[in-house]
């Protein structure tokens, strides 16, 4: 009996050792679902550098862009719970498709477990330089003398440039028509090639250009100023109440089991504090905001009722 019990637990020793060790067998597919140059990417990339020093595996960025984030993510939401997937989180797929969309291939709730939060970052709103325009109150009087001719850019239908750009003109009673790309570089692309005229942009992508002098900046769309722009208003300043902003996390499948969550969780937080992430975000206006789990979900519910509230306030028709 006790040579059984001992064979018994040599066995489950060897199984957790196992276990242990197949976690770090293979490399992590990290999923963008958006295309190289906007900030979820250009912040993924530099995530999975770090987290390949804290897992100590090898970390493969997979840019599968489309349909506003849904085709990555949902690759995502339906790939194997082992430990071995995570997303890239954004608001457009996580909490605006659901009101958006008739039919969801994926649950947000359901079907993709969250890790953790990284950051909110305040986005700007850009102008090329030739549009004669400097700030938002000016911006208002151009669109208003110019009703469906100013054109605004996002990075695609639900995107958080596209939900900000309804915001504003819902509040300040605008008539802009919108114009999706794939993505935030192709969108900003077309600003910079005066292909169209506006366009709200993360911070990532949108402030260096503005540095270079190559876009002009109006405002930020914080409820405050922004560190990383501090000479520039934000819209609230001229549009009281108003405030958007993009946040950043990372999911694991619905079906991961909670103590493999809880374990990349770790592995990102440490990665999240490391000095060069911490340096990144800071220079983009925003802090590392590491999360649980359940306060990420709680975001993610949060931020789906208030864009549904936008949503139809704009009597944006629902596909």
């Amino acid at each position: 009996m006790k040579r059984n019990i001992l064979i018994g637990i040599v066995m489950a020793l060897c199984v957790t050792a196992a276990g242990a060790q197949s976690l770090q067998a293979k490399p992590i597919r990290f999923i963008v679902p958006y295309p190289p140059g906007g900030g979820g990417d250009t912040i993924s990339r530099l995530v999975a550098q770090k987290l390949a020093e804290t897992a100590g595996v090898a970390v493969i960025v997979e840019n599968r862009p489309g349909a506003g984030g849904l085709i990555g993510t949902d690759l995502a939401a339906k790939a194997a719970g082992d430990g071995y997937t995570l997303v890239m989180g954004t608001p457009s797929p996580l909490t605006v498709a659901p009101t958006l969309n008739k039919k969801m291939p994926y649950d947000p709730a359901r079907d993709l477990a969250p890790v953790t939060l990284i950051t909110i970052l305040p986005a700007v709103v850009l102008v090329n330089p030739t549009l004669p325009v400097k700030n938002i109150a000016e911006l208002i009087v151009f669109a208003r003398a110019k009703p469906g001719q100013v054109n605004y850019g996002s990075s695609g239908n639900g995107g958080t440039g596209h939900l900000a750009g309804l915001m504003l003109q819902n509040m300040a009673n605008l008539d802009m028509v919108h114009v999706p790309y794939k993505g935030t570089g192709p969108a900003v692309t077309a600003l910079l090639g005066g292909e169209i005229n506006v366009m709200i942009s993360d911070m990532t992508a949108g402030l260096p250009l503005v540095k270079a002098g190559r876009l002009r900046a109006l405002a930020v769309t914080s409820a405050k100023r922004s560190a990383a722009l501090p000479d520039v208003p934000s819209v609230a300043e001229t549009i009281p109440g108003y405030a958007a902003g993009p946040f950043y996390g990372i999911l694991a499948p619905g079906s991961t089991p909670r103590d493999i969550v809880a374990k990349r969780r770790e592995e990102l937080v440490r990665a999240l504090n490391s000095p060069d992430i911490k340096t990144r975000i800071e220079h983009d206006g925003g802090e590392i905001m590491a999360s649980t789990p359940e306060e990420f979900l709680a975001l993610m519910k949060a931020e789906t009722a208030r864009w549904a509230v936008v949503l139809k306030e704009a009597k944006f028709q629902v596909e």
